[in-house]
């Protein structure tokens, strides 16, 4: 790889800070609140396999673009709030847990790896959460 083209790649990264990548919502029975939400919006679903069970990909009226998930509240997401979460790209998500902390928020889940990146879920002073990924 060309050193430009790392440059490139960096800037694509960084650029990505502080966008809105994905939301999601875990709770106790994903498959019930998937049907509510799919009949209510109009959505689609298509399982997502977790090994003993399935999440779903919530989708685009009559498409597979997938736009979001629903999770059921087990494992690594047990923790997890019943609400619709969003995923906010971060430079360090370690250093923002830090810095969250040293303004009066809370680190409510890890930090920790999820998928290919890590991952957080914050609480601000007024109690909003917001969940924090970054490549490191």
């Amino acid at each position: 790889m060309t050193e430009e083209n790392e440059e490139t790649i960096e800037e694509e990264k960084q650029s990505n800070i502080g966008k809105i990548e994905w939301f999601d919502l875990t709770v106790e029975d994903a498959s019930r609140v998937k049907d509510f939400y799919c009949s209510v919006v109009g959505w689609s679903s298509t399982e997502q396999d977790m090994g003993s069970y399935s999440d779903y990909n919530i989708n685009l009226p009559g498409t597979t673009n997938t736009i979001a998930g629903v999770c059921h509240a087990r494992g690594s997401n047990a923790s997890l709030p019943a609400q619709w979460l969003a995923y906010v790209r971060v430079a360090s998500v370690e250093e923002s847990a830090e810095k969250c902390e040293k303004m009066g928020g809370k680190v409510i889940d890890g930090p920790r790896r999820m998928g290919g990146a890590q991952f957080c879920v914050i609480q601000d002073p007024a109690g909003a959460v917001l969940a924090l990924m970054s490549e490191s």
